[in-house]
């Protein structure tokens, strides 16, 4: 079969993508065969494709979320169209699903929403699941107004999905006059004491992890408010400043979501809690446009292009 595979000779050097012919698994007990129908390629596939992560071991296959078919595996399980994701050993220390076939413990797949295509099944799994573990870390409930910083990115469109579905009032933050904050333009986030009359935001989502966005967000926080973020720059200035009087006395808090930190049996049980919800409508797939669709054949180049600023999203789709 064909998969992509990252080749590092050394830990001098940065990690090779190559397409590769490769032998198909083999099933083995408590275990299933998918025919990987798509798989997304997401900004930590992208780090891992660079070495960014120190512990991935090599060869690798990449990719941390997938759709397909069982086609191997108990007998009341072939033919069931499943989706999944990562958690802290898939595409790391183990194969991903960036292949034509994939290996995996049978409890680590859910059921794939009838109503997404095999495409945009593939795109749901690492930023809806950390979509929901910011807004679980947050306390985030009902009527809570909650920012969203980045809403345009995968895992912040997840959050505002997210935080509609459970009755939030949500505020979109981005570099664009189209949403409710323009980071570039207004970078104190001051249309925040417009938009709330000056109470601040009961939730800050914070999916960018730029110190100043991330600092005028803890400055907007009300009585009570809870920032919760998932990112921090990989080098230079990684601090923030609080006002430890503003703080213990406005009770607020702050605290960071690392995925990686979680099994793919958590969130295989997420992804399932997830289905629900697309297919009865309360959350949504990716509209046609957002993610363009690339070949197995052509996956090597959608990275390289992935990699590149503002480049936009790659799903890669399997025959």
């Amino acid at each position: 079969m064909k998969a992509l595979r990252l080749i590092r000779e050394d830990g001098a050097t940065a990690p090779t993508l190559v397409l590769q012919e490769v032998p198909k698994p083999t099933l083995i007990p408590g275990h299933i065969i998918v025919k990987v129908h798509a798989s997304a390629i997401h900004p930590s596939d992208i780090m891992n494709y660079k070495g960014g992560f120190p512990y991935t071991t090599y060869p690798r296959t990449p990719g941390r979320d997938f759709a397909g078919t069982v086609v191997e595996g108990p007998s009341n399980r072939i033919g069931e169209e499943v989706y999944g994701t990562s958690g802290s050993t898939i595409a790391f220390t183990v194969d991903g699903y960036q292949a034509e076939y994939c290996l995996v413990p049978e409890d680590v797949v859910a059921p794939k929403p009838k109503t997404l295509s095999f495409a945009q099944a593939a795109c749901i799994g690492v930023p809806f699941t950390t979509a929901a573990l910011v807004l679980r870390k947050a306390h985030t409930k009902k009527e809570d107004v909650v920012l969203v910083t980045g809403a345009n990115g995968a895992v912040g469109s997840a959050v505002v999905q997210l935080g509609k579905s459970m009755g939030c009032r949500v505020l979109s933050a981005t570099r664009s006059d189209r949403d409710d904050v323009n980071t570039a333009s207004d970078p104190e986030l001051n249309a925040i004491d417009k938009l709330t009359g000056g109470k601040g935001v009961d939730v800050v989502a914070d999916t960018v992890g730029l110190p100043a966005i991330t600092q005028a967000a803890v400055n907007k926080l009300a009585f009570g408010g809870r920032l919760s973020f998932i990112a921090a720059p990989k080098s230079g200035d990684t601090g923030l400043k609080i006002d430890m009087q503003s703080f213990y006395r406005q009770e607020k808090s702050l605290v960071g979501c690392n995925t990686l930190k979680y099994s793919v049996e958590e969130f295989a049980e997420e992804m399932k809690g997830l289905t629900a919800r697309f297919e009865e409508g309360s959350l949504e797939g990716a509209k046609a446009g957002v993610w363009t669709e690339v070949k197995l054949e052509d996956a090597v180049q959608a990275y390289e292009k992935a990699s590149q600023p503002r480049a936009g999203k790659f799903v890669i789709v399997m025959n």
